[in-house]
């Protein structure tokens, strides 16, 4: 007999009996779709692991405690058969033929009239990928297509042409230190779902040349300011082309309420009406001195990182820092902003009191193909600078970790 390919179909298992056999490694993955989906779900199985056991627990499934018999798929929809004895599975997948009950068999797919897809969600849609026969079948390999897929739809690398989907209002998006890998899935997908994007000259540019061609971007650096200040202007922006029922993108490096004045924008949206979604990003203050080898924080090292803006010097009557509180501290502080002020920052922390011999880390361009790392000590590095070429976007990491070193000690 010719083999046929599967008819795949989509269960609509609410309130209908489940009959699940095997309390295992199977069934604990194969539940939680079957309890989402709302099956009225019997679990026959002696034993269990303990996480189908605490779906019985809470009440998610019934579990009868004892081996399989003949009659207990009697009024089931659907069976997953997945005990440990070929002959009670044998005997059940028969009872199911005979019951025209559809049963998927983790034993042995051939002898199954129904099998299981690989599976997987991206805002609202469920991805299911089948082999066309049991001959050659590869879960591995469907697997992979499956998250390619549910990647691609995630993060916006992948979208249906003719129905694109269009959020209208602002996201306010983190697009991470630099390095375009870095930034949110949620980030990466509302850029590809976006009429306009409305970017920092920090933010990860190489992002920008994914966009489709009738997206329009739009350099915040270069917005016409006339009689508004720099924020007022990307603000105004940002209301305009929402109000045309435009989905925009502000587009920020880093995290947008980290030094980035993302609260001044969502007020400025909410006073005009403006729908706006905040979307985190990987601050630079952690992930830049990580990507340069330097833990913020380490166990016997540094109990405590402090994360402070540098671009308002320690004498600056506009200066929001606490000089001599940083000063006392015996863990990481971390500058951003700082380069052309660090000379007059290390001054203020030796002159209250830190060591002049603290290890400074500048890490210039960080996460990117531009990266470079510069050591000093505070009283070195306003000379290091000038003499390095440090220039910003550098993040300025100032304590003991900078010397932390790789360890095989055990916690």
């Amino acid at each position: 007999m010719a083999e046929h390919p599967a008819y795949p179909v989509g269960l609509r298992l609410t309130g209908r009996r489940v009959v699940v056999l095997g309390g295992g490694q199977v069934a604990q993955r194969r539940l939680p779709a079957l309890i989402a989906a709302g099956a009225d779900i019997l679990l026959v199985s002696p034993e269990a692991t303990p996480s189908v056991e605490a779906m019985a627990d809470a009440g998610e499934i019934t579990w009868l405690r004892r081996p399989y018999a003949e009659g207990d798929l009697v009024g089931a929809w659907y069976a997953l058969i997945a005990t440990s004895d070929p002959v009670a599975n044998a005997t059940a997948s028969a009872e199911a033929e005979a019951h025209r009950v559809w049963c998927v068999r983790s034993d042995d797919a051939d002898q199954a009239t129904a099998w299981t897809p690989a599976t997987g969600t991206s805002e609202g849609v469920t991805v299911a990928v089948l082999t066309t026969s049991a001959r050659g079948r590869d879960p591995r390999h469907t697997a992979a297509i499956r998250d390619a897929v549910v990647a691609g739809l995630s993060d916006g690398t992948l979208v249906a042409p003719h129905h694109r989907t269009r959020t209208p209002g602002v996201a306010l998006v983190g697009g991470g230190p630099g390095d375009p890998d870095l930034i949110t899935v949620r980030g990466r997908r509302l850029l590809a779902e976006a009429d306009v994007v409305i970017a920092d000259r920090l933010g990860p540019r190489d992002l920008l040349a994914e966009l489709p061609p009738h997206v329009e971007v739009i350099d915040a650096a270069k917005i016409p300011y006339g009689r508004y200040m720099a924020q007022e202007a990307i603000n105004n922006a940002l209301i305009e082309h929402a109000k045309q029922g435009k989905s925009v993108v502000r587009l920020k490096g880093g995290d947008p309420f980290v030094f980035g004045r993302g609260m001044e924008e969502v007020q400025a949206l909410a006073e005009a009406g403006i729908p706006c979604t905040v979307v985190p990003g990987i601050s630079s203050s952690i992930s830049v001195p990580a990507a340069a080898g330097i833990p913020v924080t380490h166990r016997g090292v540094a109990h405590e990182f402090t994360v402070v803006s540098g671009h308002v010097a320690p004498d600056d009557e506009r200066s929001l820092v606490d000089w001599p509180a940083m000063a006392r501290l015996t863990g990481t502080l971390v500058v951003l902003m700082g380069v052309d002020k660090i000379g007059r920052i290390a001054e203020a922390l030796i002159a209250n009191g830190k060591d002049p011999e603290t290890p400074v880390a500048l890490v210039q361009e960080g996460t990117t193909a531009a990266q470079r790392r510069v050591d000093a000590t505070l009283a070195t590095v306003a000379e290091t600078v000038r003499t390095e070429a440090v220039k910003p976007p550098a993040v300025i990491v100032i304590g003991a970790v900078v010397d932390a070193t790789p360890t095989t000690e055990q916690p």
